[in-house]
């Protein structure tokens, strides 16, 4: 299935009025977070609202995860058995470092009643997390009947554990970038690049989002609602894009009707490799247009 994930944002899941302003948002998806942004004696009454939000409905067409605690913390393996029947689509795993992890969270969402369909987003953010990317990624893929549906860049947390300077280009990052989207691609995953942190910087803020989708992310994680416009325009097709795109469909398919398996489109050879990824291409700009429309 193709979904837009181009802008997931963080929502503190102590505030009741953020939660329940971002049913209005134009975000592709919530985060609707217990953890970093959710103090340690609040954790349980946020995880109470958290999951009454999830469970009241009225989401839709967004997509709604829930960012639990880590395993190892107090309030982990709790927030599972309660994140497991909320009707969310998805749990966001804070810190993943091995596939291990992602099994023992799957069989706890699975003991504690969770349909099929509830989703695990793994977040990679240190650098063993990395060097796992790929075992994590397949530890129990979707594509092989599992539950892990995505990846997500924790950069903040990446660059301070790597001692990684802050700078434009994201150049001290890139291998772990790299790293991370070939893991998720190799498993047929989403793969979200991390936040920009500097709410001011504009200019930074839309270069890191052109890089991401330069790279192949899906989108971006982000923290304040006034940044998911430009995701939104930077990580969806461009009107160039899908009208190249509808070119190559129909020249491929006029090739394969008269005998031949490729072809040339604007100087450019043709074959079913650049046909699978311009139908997709179409087909996520159909679905962000319907959903623009209402």
């Amino acid at each position: 299935m193709i979904l837009p994930r181009r802008s997931l944002l963080y929502v503190p899941g102590a505030n009741a009025r953020a939660l329940e302003k971002a049913r209005t948002l134009p975000a592709d998806g919530l985060i609707l977070d217990l953890e970093d942004s959710v103090a340690p004696e609040a954790k349980a009454e946020a995880r109470d609202r958290v999951v009454a939000a999830a469970q009241a409905g009225g989401w839709s067409p967004r997509e709604v995860l829930i960012r639990a605690n880590a395993l190892d913390t107090p309030w982990g393996m709790d927030d599972l058995a309660a994140i497991a029947t909320s009707d969310a689509d998805g749990v966001v795993l804070s810190k993943v470092e091995r596939p291990e992890t992602v099994r023992e969270a799957g069989a706890a969402l699975s003991a504690a009643g969770a349909p099929d369909s509830l989703a695990l987003w793994c977040m990679i953010e240190t650098p063993l997390g990395v060097l796992n990317a790929a075992a994590i990624a397949g530890a129990t893929p979707r594509l092989a009947g599992g539950r892990v549906a995505g990846l997500i860049l924790g950069t903040s947390d990446l660059a301070k554990d790597l001692r990684a300077a802050h700078e434009p280009g994201r150049q001290p990052l890139l291998t772990a970038l790299g790293l991370c989207l070939l893991a998720g691609r190799a498993y047929g995953l989403a793969v979200i690049d991390g936040v920009h942190l500097d709410l001011e910087d504009e200019a930074g803020f839309a270069e890191s989002c052109r890089q991401g989708a330069a790279l192949g992310f899906d989108g971006k994680s982000l923290i304040h609602p006034k940044t998911i416009a430009a995701a939104n325009t930077a990580f969806a097709p461009t009107v160039e894009a899908v009208e190249n795109a509808h070119r190559v469909i129909a020249a491929h398919a006029a090739a394969l009707a008269a005998g031949r398996g490729v072809t040339v489109v604007d100087g450019r050879l043709v074959e079913a490799l650049h046909v699978s990824e311009a139908e997709r291409l179409v087909a996520l700009d159909r679905i962000i247009a319907e959903r623009v429309r209402g």
